[in-house]
């Protein structure tokens, strides 16, 4: 008998093996490699991505409702049109990273960094920002604005204030 298995089952696979590996390098004191993987269109709810180097890495139109992205380096990745509701992304690095159409709703965003990032048509709102740099970020003005009535505090990473890189009045 045959079992058929998932192609998240697989990529989950694969993503540990290649971590393990990612690992084994790091401690011989060789710098280790980054991998952009894709997520597209996946159903990856509670995944924990916490503390790894996905940048580059594809989430188009994934649903990652309540996962954990926590210290993770996700510089140029794109999460177009992703359900990133109620998202863990304290202190991660998401600079020049695609967010448009993405819904943000109820995200953790604290001491994150959005320097570049696109996020014209994404959703943020009950988003914590506290420490978020989102300097240079493209956003709707009304995102913009409900953004700017909750900022508070300053990334302690790039040492800006958060209301300052919203460029709030």
């Amino acid at each position: 008998m045959i079992l058929k298995l998932s192609n998240n089952f697989w990529r989950i696979v694969l993503s540990a093996l290649l971590g393990t590996v990612i690992w084994m390098i790091s401690t011989w004191g060789l710098t280790p490699i980054a991998f952009a993987l894709e997520y597209n269109k996946e159903i990856l709810i509670q995944s924990d991505f916490s503390g790894r180097d996905l940048s580059d890495s594809s989430f188009t139109k994934a649903n990652l409702k309540q996962s954990n992205f926590s210290n993770t380096n996700l510089r140029g990745v794109s999460f177009f049109a992703a359900n990133l509701e109620s998202v863990d992304l304290t202190g991660a690095d998401l600079s020049n990273s695609t967010l448009d159409s993405a819904r943000l709703v109820k995200a953790n965003l604290t001491n994150a960094i959005l320097e570049g990032a696109f996020a014209i048509s994404a959703k943020f709102e009950g988003a914590i920002i506290d420490g978020a740099d989102f300097t240079d970020i493209l956003l709707r003005d009304d995102e913009q604005a409900r953004l700017c009535k909750i900022a508070t505090g300053t990334n302690p990473t790039t040492k800006r204030n958060t209301r300052d890189t919203l460029m709030c009045p």
